[in-house]
């Protein structure tokens, strides 16, 4: 799963969320380690410091902890991490639908552009 950052929003945010999104799609297990924070900031090109505050914001949300010597790691509780995707998917259908509604679509339009993009991606 790549990084895929913009300029239109602050770059923790958006590694906030990548990292999120990362956690949920299992690409980071619950209980798994992460890489340091330079070897983050250095995959992604960007400061350590900006990676150090995304992860630190990781931390307070309770996905991430810090084991002193040994380093970061998502955190072992499955339903917190549920709950993140839940709260993501939300997120993601709304800009979708409010992106859809302003290109004219009703509700109709856009469950069968749906399903048909549904049925499609299962060939």
């Amino acid at each position: 799963m790549s990084w895929e950052l913009n300029a239109d929003r602050p770059l923790y945010a958006q590694l906030i969320e990548q990292i999120e999104l990362k956690i949920c799609a299992g690409v980071y297990p619950p209980g798994s380690r992460l890489p340091s924070v330079r070897e983050l900031a250095r995959e992604v090109s960007v400061n350590p410091n900006t990676m150090q505050r995304a992860l630190a914001g990781l931390e307070e949300s309770g996905l991430l902890y810090t084991q002193r010597t040994s380093g970061r790691f998502v955190t072992e509780d499955r339903e917190l991490v549920k709950r993140v995707k839940h709260r993501l998917v939300r997120e993601h259908a709304r800009a979708f639908l409010a992106k859809m509604l302003r290109l004219g679509f009703d509700h109709e339009e856009i469950m069968a552009a749906l399903s048909m993009i549904m049925k499609e991606s299962e060939k």
